[in-house]
């Protein structure tokens, strides 16, 4: 009996071994990868990977051994893998010579640069893979049959009117499928997918690079889009979910009425919000498009031939101009320059630029307070900002009347109070009244230098000021080693 109970035991063992055996080793033949390229240099190699990774999740590169370096995706589960490879075959994204790789094949990697994830198992492939199970499985279809008449009639109430039939709402157009929304995704073009980026960042759901790559980050932001807007969190946005995060994005310019705008005589064409502003007239170098809405909004299109030097001197004029206020960033280049200025009533920002002899540009007046709005439409301009052949004629939309105020019917910004002083010392300090700068927040000099107030004396009603750049004046000021004499001129400041 010992012998017969033993035998079926031993047997037992040794079959539970080799299932063991056997499960271990489809283990690790299912952790396979996708490889699509191979290259001869490591420079070949990365720069192929980069170019994959602006396409396809999951991209590694790894060395191969005998100076060759591979490119796959995954890693997957064989079953994932072969269904990676006939999509992105068949949707033109790899090589058609792509093919399973197992993981031993591949050595150290190289691409994401750091990275290691040889031994870290399998992942699920990218959003929008649907198994083929799930993919041949359908929904069946419910149909309820009327009742027959006959077999209802003795339940009927005698003298009853029938009951109103009421149709069933009809069900909502079925949105893409995982699937469906990746291959949508790839037809848009680089300039879309930035723009989805641009959007889920302005949303607050992105923080990374806007460069049209949808790797992991974007995937994560897709993703908690979806969340917060009550669609399923798959990582890749359908057509319907991408049309309504831009009009998210784009509902602060609704009412505005962005419309490009074509300015023969300026030659510029140009966004811009049509339902604010409307063409004034022409007093060069400016096209004066004046508000025409409810926001007290302003543009001015910047047109004249010029080089260089024009266009610094139109900067500096610029900064004396009302519509630039005191405060905010300012940059000049060798051939443009941008003025932030801003107070607590408008914003106003100017870009210009030289090309070909001819100075073009835009500024937009904005109200205070709305700045969402504002950097929007400022965006939208200097994105669709084209220059055309012509330039504004010096003689366009000539006007006899003249004030010393203005620059191109601008108003020019005019000090609050003006005196003169002296020079007392070889760097430019100044003595003048102390009533000249009693209640000032910008002091200059000949309007021209920025100047600090160092000292007051209200006693004797001095004040010295020193100029914020260093200054060569011609002569300073000096006491007289005599008396004046009687009936002679003299000179005094103040």
């Amino acid at each position: 009996m010992k012998r017969f109970l033993f035998a079926p035991v031993a047997m037992f063992l040794a079959l539970s071994l080799s299932w063991a055996g056997l499960a271990r080793a489809q283990s690790a033949e299912d952790v396979v990868w996708v490889q699509i390229e191979a290259q001869p240099s490591l420079a070949e190699a990365t720069d192929r990977a980069r170019a994959y990774e602006t396409l396809l999740d999951d991209v590694s590169g790894f060395s191969l051994g005998g100076g060759w370096y591979g490119i796959a995706v995954g890693p997957y589960r064989r079953a994932d893998a072969e269904l990676v490879l006939s999509s992105y075959v068949r949707d033109g994204l790899v090589p058609r010579d792509s093919f399973i790789q197992q993981s031993n094949r591949f050595r150290q990697q190289f691409w994401p640069v750091g990275a290691n994830v040889l031994d870290t198992g399998v992942i699920d492939p990218p959003a929008g893979f649907e198994t083929e199970t799930a993919d041949s499985e359908t929904t069946p279809e419910v149909t309820t049959a009327p009742l027959d008449p006959a077999a209802t009639e003795g339940d009927s109430t005698a003298g009853e009117e029938p009951a109103e039939t009421i149709a069933a709402p009809a069900p909502p157009e079925p949105d893409e499928t995982p699937a469906e929304a990746r291959r949508s995704e790839r037809a848009l073009s680089p300039a879309e997918r930035r723009d989805l980026q641009v959007a889920l960042q302005w949303a607050g759901f992105y923080d990374a690079a806007i460069d049209g790559a949808f790797g992991r980050g974007t995937r994560a932001s897709m993703g908690e889009w979806q969340s917060a807007n009550g669609y399923d969190q798959t990582g890749v946005l359908t057509t319907r979910q991408r049309a309504a995060l831009m009009a998210q994005y784009n509902a602060v310019l609704d009412g505005l009425g962005l419309q490009m705008v074509r300015d023969e005589k300026a030659g510029i064409e140009i966004m811009m919000p049509t339902t604010e502003v409307a063409f004034a007239r022409y007093e060069p170098p400016f096209a004066h498009y004046d508000a025409s809405g409810n926001i007290g909004a302003r543009v001015l299109l910047i047109s004249q031939p010029g080089n260089r030097d024009t266009l610094y001197g139109l900067y500096d004029i610029m900064q004396t101009l009302e519509i630039v206020p005191l405060d905010g960033p300012r940059e000049r280049k060798r051939d443009s320059f941008e003025l932030i200025g801003e107070n607590g009533s408008i914003i106003s920002q100017t870009q210009v630029s030289l090309e070909n002899g001819q100075i073009k540009g835009f500024t937009l007046i904005w109200p205070a307070g709305d700045e969402d709005r504002r950097r929007r439409v400022i965006a939208e301009m200097s994105k669709s900002l084209t220059r055309l052949p012509a330039v504004l004629d010096a003689a366009a939309g000539n006007n006899d009347a003249q004030a010393i105020d203005l620059v191109a019917g601008l108003q020019i910004r005019q000090p609050k109070i003006a005196r003169s002083g002296f020079f007392i010392d070889s760097n430019g300090a100044v003595v003048t009244t102390s009533e000249a700068v009693a209640s000032c927040t910008r002091v200059t000099l000949d309007a021209d230098t920025d100047a600090t107030v160092v000292a007051t004396d209200d006693a004797s009603g001095f004040a010295l000021l020193k100029p914020e750049s260093r200054l060569a004046p011609l002569a300073v000021a000096e006491f007289s080693n005599s008396a004046p004499r009687l009936q002679s001129e003299i000179s005094v400041a103040g």
